[in-house]
């Protein structure tokens, strides 16, 4: 007769198949459990972001009728852009005081938004028109401009490139000699896509967004767009300035060399300098060098 397998399951008796079987179970059991216990109990990106606390340092006078849409600190003055059609403008501004030193009218057909420093220029978005402007920064001579698709929010650069938001949770990096995009990167809060990011500053190796319509500062990490910490700036205005017509949070400037950071609002009667707590939640290798 043929040779017959000794481990054919016709040739096993029904009691030891059935152990077998149970044996088989049990090590594909083990083998799923052991799966499970490498894994991590949550992936990186749906991590919750830190939650990042501040402590008020200074509080100093801003003009109520600013409708800051950005907002930089350069050599030891404020550079502002405020917006609204027929009211929008560019600004430098004595942080102490909260003196208007310089001011530039904008166009009464455009809606100003975010402000960025380049190499002695300012860059200036607008909001609905597609347009960008360039000027000196010393002189507020516009010395040019360009063009983008959908809308400008808010803009500030790594060292390397301009960085831009158009409201929705992609930010936009552009060459800083021709204006052209390259690359997106999309920003995630616990996984899912974060919208609503408008005035953008780079602090410390991380992009650091007002979110519209929020009390909220979210830190980004550049490289996977990640929220990595959260700051809830809520209680930041007494109420009492609240009560006299503000708008929301809207505005972020970082002194490098200081290592400062500052927050107002559109519409907001102060400007704020917070420490956050704890700061080594944002350190990072690639750090600005201005």
């Amino acid at each position: 007769m043929p040779f017959s397998n000794p481990f054919h399951a016709r040739s096993i008796p029904p009691l030891h198949a059935k152990v077998l079987g149970l044996v088989v179970m049990l090590t594909g059991a083990w083998a799923n459990m052991a799966d499970a216990l490498d894994a991590p109990l949550m992936t990186e990106a749906a991590r919750p972001p830190a939650v990042l606390g501040y402590k008020v340092v200074n509080a100093w006078p801003h003009d109520r009728g600013a409708f800051t849409q950005g907002l930089i600190l350069r050599d030891g003055f404020f550079y502002e852009s405020t917006g609204l059609n027929g009211r929008s403008s560019l600004r430098k501004v004595n942080p102490e005081t909260g003196e208007v030193l310089k001011h530039e009218t904008v166009a009464r057909e455009f809606f100003a938004e975010g402000l960025c420093d380049w190499k002695g220029k300012l860059i200036q978005l607008t909001w609905q028109s597609g347009k960008a402007f360039v000027y000196d920064i010393k002189t507020f001579k516009r010395t040019g401009e360009f063009a983008y698709n959908g809308e400008g929010w808010g803009i500030t650069h790594d060292g390397k490139h301009l960085i831009m938001s158009d409201g929705s949770a992609t930010l936009r990096f552009l060459d800083p000699k021709t204006f052209q995009q390259t690359r997106t990167l999309e920003v995630t809060y616990q996984g899912k896509p974060l919208a609503n990011l408008n005035e953008l500053e780079y602090v410390r190796g991380r992009i650091f967004a007002n979110v519209w319509q929020s009390n909220s500062i979210v830190v980004i990490d550049p490289d996977s767009g990640r929220v990595t910490a959260q700051l809830d700036l809520a209680g930041l205005l007494s109420p009492e300035d609240r009560a006299v017509g503000v708008d929301v949070l809207n505005g972020i400037a970082y002194d490098a060399k200081n290592d400062r950071l500052f927050v107002t609002g559109k519409l907001w009667p102060k400007v704020f300098e917070i420490k956050l707590e704890p700061t080594d939640l944002l350190d990072k290798p690639h750090q600005l060098k201005r």
